[in-house]
């Protein structure tokens, strides 16, 4: 194996060790009844931050796991630059996330599961690589995709089973009651 399949086999097994951290960060999301997103920002080989969805809880448009993480390394580090960092996330980044990657200079923009109705970094559409902005990040598509995308699938099946559920009691006490 050459020099250069080496560090490109590091690298995806990198890539891979640091999905499983914004997975775990999913899994946080998923256990207060988010959608299970997660995400980490990773600079010289150290996680900077990490956080997951929060909408809910939040109550709040603007808490996807993607900008919480931004938000939390752009604290930490005391700049809105983060011109060396990469982003983990387990779902491809929506246009507001994109665009924040974007305005904070993030390097590299890793994610798991793609987004088909709104994914903005290579889906849909390619936001972070569009040549028309003074600044693009490179990004890498469907590190560990199925572990990604079954944490999504998995949830709203049991929101549909939940809902299922509840028609189905709701049938019986409105039939109960004739």
């Amino acid at each position: 194996m050459s020099k250069k399949e080496v560090a490109m086999n590091n690298h995806i097994n990198q890539d891979e060790s640091y999905m499983l951290e914004a997975i775990n960060e999913a899994k946080k999301a998923e256990g207060k009844n988010e959608v299970p997103i997660g995400a980490i920002v990773v600079l010289n080989g150290e996680i900077i931050a990490r956080a997951h969805n929060l909408r809910e809880t939040n109550q709040n448009a603007l808490a996807h796991a993607e900008l919480l993480a931004i938000d939390q390394a752009c604290k930490k580090l005391g700049t809105w630059r983060l011109e060396h960092a990469t982003l983990y996330v387990t779902l491809e980044p929506c246009p507001m996330c994109a665009g924040a990657v974007i305005l904070s200079r993030i390097e590299r923009v890793v994610y798991g599961a793609s987004d088909p109705k709104g994914g903005c970094a290579g889906t849909f559409m390619n936001l972070p690589e569009d040549e028309r902005f003074n600044h693009r990040s490179k990004v890498v598509s469907g590190v560990l995709e199925k572990e990604c995308g079954e944490l999504l699938t998995d949830f709203f099946k049991g929101i549909r089973e939940r809902k299922k559920a509840e028609k189905k009691l709701k049938t019986v006490e409105t039939e109960g009651l004739h």
